[in-house]
């Protein structure tokens, strides 16, 4: 185990320096988020009925990000594609953001394709790569973003990267004292959650210790909570390097709950993340959630957003789980950065 309050110890089992790129997510949203504003020749959003994100992985969270955030500001349907087969409904009215941060994805790269065939208007958002080139052949619109970080770390450049790109397009009103309070919030944030930071005063920490071997369940409301959950279930995944799950209020209201039972729940830690303007339906359902789960035996934590707007208060509970995703790997001598599970399906999938 090593002590999360030893930084020599910290920076000795973090060789690849995962912690110090969560700790610069302000620094790359802002970045990102500037220097899209200012790219040129994006396509028109001149009559445009709907966007649809590609991606995978943490490629494909910038399009939960603006769906999320943005589903009651579009005029126009927003979805978000992970998959190799482009959605029917793409055509030469339809905005396709292509989002790969290494522009080597297999199933990004299809859509892509696909969506330069149907004549879709693309936006392409990467580090480069193959579709970088296939892009460039087309005549299509790049963003770049920084290349040497894993995608799941990248989420500042690529989220930010489409919301200023969109904004520069219209399809988004301005965002700028939206985004200066976000990184604002994220940066007091990481001054309380950071390294420096002891135990008995960091939640992050605290929460890290507390979940020992369990396993995580992360709940959040439909919405910006749902779209939390589900990252910090991929970075205990990735960083930590064990099972976590996620699920959306209510939709576990009429299913997951009946799961409950003893002697089920002592193996798990139930995490729900809580933010204000949860709908009015949903917010009510979590503390009788809360007694069936307790009634299982399983842990309950609780973690909250910060922040005004919607946007501040969804990169907020993201930032939350993806520190505390690199403690609990730390804690418990597990670097988060290398994930060779992956590396090895996509070996075994590109064949002798």
């Amino acid at each position: 185990m090593t002590d999360l309050d030893d930084a020599q110890s910290l920076r000795l089992a973090d060789p690849q320096g995962m912690l110090d790129a969560v700790l610069g997510l302000p620094r790359d949203c802002r970045a990102a988020y500037d220097s899209a504003r200012l790219a040129e020749d994006l396509p028109s959003a001149s009559d445009v009925q709907s966007v649809t994100f590609c991606g995978m992985g943490g490629s494909a969270v910038s399009g939960d990000l603006v769906r999320s955030v943005f589903v009651e500001r579009l005029g126009v349907p927003v979805e978000v594609n992970r998959s190799p087969v482009l959605p029917e409904h793409c055509g030469t009215r339809s905005l396709v953001v292509c989002s790969s941060h290494s522009g080597n994805t297999a199933e990004t790269l299809s859509s892509f394709r696909s969506a330069l065939a149907r004549g879709c208007r693309v936006l392409v958002v990467t580090s480069g790569g193959s579709i970088a080139e296939e892009a460039a052949d087309a005549g299509v619109a790049v963003v770049r973003v920084p290349a040497g970080y894993q995608p799941r770390a990248a989420l500042g450049h690529l989220g930010f990267a489409s919301l200023g790109a969109l904004e520069a397009m219209g399809l988004l009103p301005p965002l700028a004292d939206d985004v200066a309070e976000t990184v604002a919030e994220i940066e007091a944030l990481f001054a309380a959650l950071g390294p420096d930071i002891p135990t008995a005063d960091n939640a992050a920490k605290a929460l890290a210790g507390r979940l020992g071997a369990r396993v995580p369940v992360i709940w959040g409301a439909d919405g910006i909570g749902s779209v939390a959950a589900a990252r910090w279930k991929t970075q205990v995944n990735e960083n930590a390097k064990r099972p976590a799950f996620w699920s959306s209020m209510s939709e576990l209201d009429h299913n997951e709950v009946v799961g409950w039972t003893q002697p089920f729940g002592g193996d798990f830690a139930v995490i729900a993340l809580r933010h204000e303007g949860e709908h009015p339906e949903l917010g009510p359902r979590f503390p009788l959630s809360y007694d069936i789960v307790r009634d299982a035996g399983a842990q309950l934590e609780e973690v909250h957003a910060i922040g005004a707007s919607t946007l501040a208060r969804l990169m907020t509970l993201i930032a939350i789980g993806d520190i505390t995703s690199v403690y609990l790997a730390l804690a418990h001598d597990v670097d988060p950065t290398p994930v060779p599970v992956i590396e090895r399906l996509k070996a075994a999938l590109a064949g002798p």
